[in-house]
């Protein structure tokens, strides 16, 4: 096969418009009649259908990827059905494929030489990398940067967990499905000195 494609990861924190991006993609490669793909990990359950939905309301139908998807299955059985090679496979949410699914990715590219994009976040409320994330960063051609301001100013890097009364959390599960009620970016000063913060409110909570 002499296509060449790429395996790109295109991360941010919440709120950067990733999923806008991915859809705006999505909507000029129809307008230029070009084949792909819209996948999304099942884990993220906010929409009850199979849609990638952006939070300025714009949508299309995708594909779940279960934790037991072979990916790479999926995508060969597809060609095998339509007899057409996707020139785009797009997916969201990309944090939330395991390491063996990016790998599946790779293969596609290697194998049909379509470009497969990723967007996901790089790291969790803790600050730490997420599996599929940290593969992306390991074996992707092309990595990307979405970028998005802090309200201090500074570039948001952090995920920030937030309870009702807008306090840091740092304790819980990696996966808390979730949008503005539960999630806030932050850079790392502003998450360091709210989470110094939060500490102080519990201290103070527990000595009454």
């Amino acid at each position: 096969m002499n296509r060449r494609g790429k395996l790109y990861f295109r991360y941010g924190t919440m709120g950067s418009a990733k999923t806008a991006l991915l859809l705006t993609q999505a909507y000029n490669f129809e307008e230029r009649g070009m084949e792909f793909i819209c996948m999304k990990p099942i884990v993220d359950t906010r929409e009850k259908e199979n849609v990638i939905k952006s939070r300025i309301g714009i949508k299309r139908e995708c594909l779940w990827i279960y934790q037991d998807t072979d990916i790479y299955e999926l995508v060969k059985n597809i060609y095998e059905e339509t007899l057409v090679v996707k020139d785009w496979i797009l997916i969201d949410e990309a944090q939330f494929l395991s390491q063996e699914q990016v790998d599946q990715l790779a293969r596609i590219v290697d194998d049909y030489g379509c470009n497969v994009v990723c967007y996901g976040l790089r790291t969790d409320f803790q600050s730490k990398m997420f599996e599929g994330s940290r593969r992306l960063f390991e074996i992707a051609d092309t990595i990307d940067e979405i970028k998005s301001t802090c309200s201090c100013g500074r570039k948001t890097i952090i995920n920030a967990r937030i309870d009702a009364d807008g306090s840091v959390i740092t304790d819980g599960n990696q996966v808390m499905i979730g949008g503005d009620d539960k999630y806030i970016a932050m850079c790392r000063r502003c998450w360091r000195n709210k989470r110094l913060e939060s500490s102080e409110k519990n201290s103070l909570f527990k000595e009454n």
